[in-house]
């Protein structure tokens, strides 16, 4: 057994210090250093089968390398599959966070639930008795799916070599521990020390491995920002807990886009998948309001319609209050500005709310035609057409600027039911004989005009 010492981690991003300090050179933040015991083994190294042969890696020409795809391995989850590119890569590590109880123990057993290859769940937070109750909401007739409740990663590797599963899940990374390093689980040290096995196992064997992360109070994966470095998918599960719709969003992917986006509405007997998203993001309306106006946005290559609401009202206290959910604070104040100097509407007494509807975060500009759509018809109180939607950005100027894959947008709309979509006239459209009106414009006194009566 080799000397035990101790060292001193910075538990924000994992830089490794000789002697306690006060700020974190490297994140720049304070009273984050501790001390931690670190156990210097001869070595830890994943045993891998007898039959299989060691690696050894030698330079190839480029061009003698294969650039061919490599075979992805079918979840039977269209949402997941999208997020991840088209499956899951044999060999891959893939990291998912998401906050207490939004439902990631419960996608990945609905998943492992669904795959047809053998899988093995490790938990470390749930007894075998409680994922089993869980499971029986979900789909009780699976007979590919093992269920070990385990933290020591030695024991899991045994376990592994007599099952030879196809694919691992591990909830959660936090709760692991290796007998190499002599602190607690969920340590800066245990963290990397578990998911340096773990990835040398799945890169050995070409084993997938799906892990689950905790996150902290800021919404960042608890760890080691080197944890995210390591694995080759970082996935994040949000929503609002009193809400039923749960979004899957790529924020790291080797293997394929970060735009991608999953939804899910959560169930009892489990997470159903959202074909369509626009059925959750539009509301069902007997009557007309004023305040809505319909945005066709894009997320990846999935189009979407949401619906914007504004609210514009007297201060009554005095300093005007600008509010907004899901939409960027700072380019509301921007959209508002540009209505003032160049419509010559005076907001700047009002108070001004704006929500996007769904529970959904938008960084796409193509909405904010529809989000000075909804506050101009709020400030005059007249409601839109219920079939009127837009796609097109606003520029200081008061011009209405082209947005990316308009085509695709209106297509979209028209799918939909829409009657008429307000876009740039400088969008360049070749699409002829379309049901839906492409109504084109150039500035923001035309979009007043058109709506306003």
């Amino acid at each position: 057994m080799a000397k035990v010492k101790t060292t001193f981690f910075c538990q924000n991003c994992g830089t490794q210090y000789a002697k306690w300090q006060g700020q974190c050179n490297a994140c720049k933040e304070w009273n984050t250093i501790v001390e931690e015991v670190v156990q210097k083994p001869e070595k830890s190294e994943w045993k891998t089968p007898s039959n299989s042969s060691k690696r050894v890696s030698k330079p190839l020409r480029i061009k003698e390398i294969d650039s061919s795809k490599e075979a992805r391995l079918d979840t039977l989850d269209g949402e997941f599959n999208r997020v991840l590119g088209g499956g899951i890569v044999p060999g891959s590590l893939t990291l998912l966070g998401g906050e207490p109880g939004i439902g990631k123990s419960t996608l990945l057993l609905q998943i492992s639930l669904k795959l047809p290859y053998k899988t093995l769940y490790v938990s470390g937070e749930e007894s075998q008795k409680q994922i089993k109750m869980r499971a029986e909401r979900i789909n009780p007739n699976n007979d590919s799916c093992y269920i070990l409740t385990e933290t020591k990663t030695q024991n899991i590797f045994k376990q592994i070599e007599a099952l030879e599963p196809d694919i691992v899940i591990i909830d959660s990374i936090q709760t692991l521990h290796s007998d190499y390093i002599e602190s607690s689980s969920g340590s800066i040290s245990q963290v990397k020390e578990c998911t340096t096995e773990l990835i040398k196992f799945a890169k050995e064997t070409n084993t997938p491995v799906i892990l689950i992360g905790h996150i902290t109070k800021d919404g960042n994966i608890a760890g080691p920002k080197i944890l995210e470095h390591m694995v080759d998918t970082v996935l994040h599960f949000e929503g609002d807990r009193n809400h039923v719709f749960r979004i899957l969003r790529a924020q790291k992917n080797r293997f394929g886009s970060t735009h991608e986006l999953g939804i899910y509405e959560m169930q009892g007997s489990g997470l159903r998948e959202v074909s369509n998203p626009s059925e959750i993001l539009i509301s069902k309306k007997d009557e007309e309001l004023s305040g809505n106006a319909i945005a066709a946005t894009l997320e990846g290559v999935r189009p979407l319609m949401i619906e914007v609401q504004a609210l514009v009202s007297t201060a009554v206290y005095g300093t005007p209050q600008r509010s907004a959910t899901g939409f960027n604070a700072k380019r509301l104040n921007m959209l508002l500005a540009v209505l003032e100097k160049r419509a010559g509407f005076r907001l700047g007494a009002k108070d001004v709310f704006l929500n996007i509807t769904g529970g959904i975060n938008v960084d796409d500009p193509a909405i904010d035609l529809a989000v000075v759509a909804a506050i101009l018809s709020s400030n005059e109180d007249e409601a839109l057409l219920a079939n009127y939607c837009f796609a097109a950005e606003v520029g200081l100027s008061g011009e209405i600027r082209p947005v990316q894959r308009v085509e695709q947008r209106i297509l979209e709309a028209e799918k939909l039911g829409f009657s008429t979509i307000f876009v740039s006239k400088y969008n360049k459209i070749s699409l002829k004989d379309t049901a839906i009106k492409i109504q084109l414009i150039s500035k923001i006194e035309d979009l007043v005009d058109l709506i306003i009566n």
